[in-house]
């Protein structure tokens, strides 16, 4: 005999036990891939704030203001720059599945803030100046991101 019913529920309490169930042992997709990416993303976003604006900021407001700018300190610059390090922890995470941790952190490194500098510089709004502070505060970044999402990832075979 046929009970669809008896089935429904049956999955029902399935599921909703598996949901209740969560732990780091039976989520290895968060474990070595999301929480990595999370940690490397929230310690670049700190590292960018701390530099940027306390550190940085009035140099900042100064600089553009001699270029007849004001300085975008909106709360939507915040979030943009929150999606920027989501997307650098991410581009971290992927070139970490191919490379051991030095390469890892010198291509990320060049991909993340060279890369950005030639843009910025090339719109005539980037200080040259700041670039003795930002050239090693940036290689710190983009070595803790990449230290903590290879500490944290499962390792992988990985290209020298």
């Amino acid at each position: 005999m046929h009970k669809p019913h008896s089935t429904r529920v049956g999955l029902f309490v399935f599921f909703k036990a598996k949901a209740f169930s969560f732990n780091m042992s039976t989520m290895p997709a968060f474990r070595y891939t999301i929480l990595p990416i999370l940690l490397a993303t929230i310690w670049i976003s700190i590292s960018e704030f701390v530099r940027n604006e306390l550190l940085f900021n009035d140099y900042w407001v100064h600089h553009y203001a001699k270029l007849g700018l004001t300085f975008p300190a909106d709360p939507i610059n915040g979030i943009v720059w929150g999606l920027w390090s989501l997307c650098f922890a991410i581009g971290i995470y992927v070139i970490s599945r191919k490379f051991t941790l030095w390469p890892t952190f010198l291509l990320s490194w060049w991909m993340g803030f060279v890369l950005m500098w030639l843009v910025v510089g090339n719109m005539a709004v980037l200080p040259f100046d700041l670039l003795w502070y930002a050239v090693p505060l940036s290689l710190l970044e983009a070595g803790v991101a990449s230290w903590l999402i290879h500490s944290l990832s499962q390792p992988v075979r990985a290209v020298r």
